[in-house]
């Protein structure tokens, strides 16, 4: 005997139209013929929304939702898919940014996990995709995020997650954007994780650390707790993007493809909120 019961999605009708109005159109430019599929592009995206938000496991999802495990993967990722596609750029997010008037902006790192990963990395010994910072294998994804509550206005493709903040952000060709934005007498702000990419008295600020056997004058101390305290608000884009969607707690499909999940989850929440920057 098995029993069923019902769920309501934490999303507005405006976020799911909007899903299924995009399936729609990916239907069209493909082709598809009309009764081909399984489920309508609604139904569609309700289950890629329940994935997202739930972190559905892959085989009751599907059999949730009546179609084959081929099937519901080829829906999955044609849902992330188009909603990655209307993820902004890095340029898009920074002339958001400067629209809204903000005077700096901060960017953090996060590490999505992910499970059942082995791949040798470019040294021997090391696994391409362990993260020391959760003690898992994991993605680096990079965030960038409003100053006054820390909103996400951008984020990264994905890189493995051996790589430091600072190597992650270079790879993710953002510090030549980030230095246009700089130029116009705007900062970021950065953690002591990107050491060497800025410095205390620059556009691209970070704290003053500590030196090996020494101290920290008083000037230097005061700028890391007025640094600090406005760095720290970024911390909630990580957090806001994690805890709307249990899917990033731990990504099962090819880790090449979390900057891909990430993209699609930030624009969920951009319309959800109806807010981008």
């Amino acid at each position: 005997m098995s029993f069923t019961y019902t769920a309501e999605l934490p999303f507005g009708d405006h976020t799911v139209f909007r899903l299924a109005g995009l399936l729609v159109a990916e239907r069209q430019r493909r082709g598809t013929r009309k009764g081909t599929r399984t489920l309508s592009a609604l139904e569609q995206a309700v289950m890629v929304l329940r994935w997202f938000c739930d972190g559905t496991r892959a085989r009751r999802l599907f059999s949730d939702h009546g179609v084959s495990r081929s099937v519901g993967y080829r829906y999955l990722h044609e849902g992330v898919a188009v909603l990655a596609w209307q993820a902004p750029d890095l340029r898009e997010a920074l002339m958001r940014a400067r629209v809204a008037g903000y005077e700096h902006l901060i960017v953090d790192g996060t590490v999505i996990e992910t499970d059942r990963l082995r791949m040798p990395g470019p040294t021997e010994g090391v696994d391409l995709w362990w993260s020391g910072t959760i003690s898992n294998h994991g993605g680096n994804i990079q965030v960038l995020s409003a100053p006054d509550d820390g909103w996400p206005l951008w984020v990264s493709d994905v890189r493995p997650g051996r790589e430091h903040d600072s190597t992650a952000l270079k790879a993710s060709g953002a510090l030549p954007v980030l230095a246009e934005w700089t130029a116009d007498l705007h900062e970021v702000l950065f953690d002591l994780g990107y050491e060497g990419l800025g410095n205390p008295a620059g556009p691209l600020a970070t704290a003053y650390k500590k030196p090996k056997g020494g101290t920290l004058t008083d000037e230097q101390k005061a700028h890391n707790r007025i640094h600090n305290a406005l760095r720290a608000v970024g911390e909630r884009a990580n957090a806001l993007l994690k805890g709307t969607f249990r899917l990033l707690h731990n990504i099962t499909i090819d880790p090449w493809k979390i900057g891909l999940v990430v993209k699609a989850a930030l624009v969920i929440l951009h319309t959800e909120h109806r807010r981008t920057a």
